[in-house]
């Protein structure tokens, strides 16, 4: 029986992008799918008690670039921490994943190219013909998907599993849940790999 890791995120996510790579690469170690999840971030910070960076106190906006400049250089890949197109609203982006999805696709690798266009490659994924551009490098319908994620049926989709990641004790994204058990951050993967590794019954509190 395959195990499956519920995958909650938003694309405009720094590090949902440099966690991605690694939690593809612990998936494929232990022969695991995601159950890939877009969410509007702001319907779980309301429940976290978190608070977008420009309204956090100048201490932590500091260490948010720090930390962003650290895990890119840990995890090997290219960020500009302040890229031009940021803050950005990441609807469309998660509904065209979410789309991809709902048609049985596997979205993981052009999650990958869009989560990079923002955060190394200066584009903007509210921008339809940046999404159209990733969509057909990964052989999809672009136009097709692109008509499907402006659908109200995708945006239904995208808030319950908002609903699904705050049940679920999301506090932020990434979250990847492992049988009922939340691993919050890009820096828990390595804790997913172990929990996967040694098939240990889940932590509760």
């Amino acid at each position: 029986m395959t195990t499956t890791v519920d995958y909650y995120f938003t694309s405009a996510s720094p590090f949902t992008y440099l966690g991605h790579q690694a939690f593809r690469t612990v998936l494929d170690k232990h022969g695991a799918k995601a159950r890939v999840k877009p969410i509007n971030l702001m319907g779980v910070w309301e429940i976290s008690g978190a608070v977008p960076p420009a309204k956090r106190p100048p201490v932590r906006q500091r260490m948010r670039l720090v930390e962003l400049q650290r895990i890119a250089d840990f995890r090997g890949l290219p960020i500009n921490k302040t890229p031009r197109h940021w803050p950005v609203d990441p609807a469309l982006s998660d509904h065209v994943i979410t789309a991809l999805v709902a048609a049985g696709h596997d979205p993981l690798s052009y999650m990958e190219r869009v989560f990079a266009a923002l955060w190394a490659n200066e584009e903007n994924i509210a921008d339809p013909d940046t999404l159209e551009k990733y969509l057909e490098l990964e052989k999809f319908d672009a136009a097709s998907i692109l008509k499907k994620a402006q659908s109200e049926a995708v945006a239904e989709i995208r808030t319950q599993n908002t609903k699904d990641a705050v049940e679920a004790d999301a506090v932020g994204v990434p979250t990847y849940v492992l049988n009922g058990e939340a691993f919050f951050g890009q820096d828990r993967v390595e804790y997913l790999d172990h929990a996967l590794a040694s098939g240990r019954k889940p932590f509760t509190a």
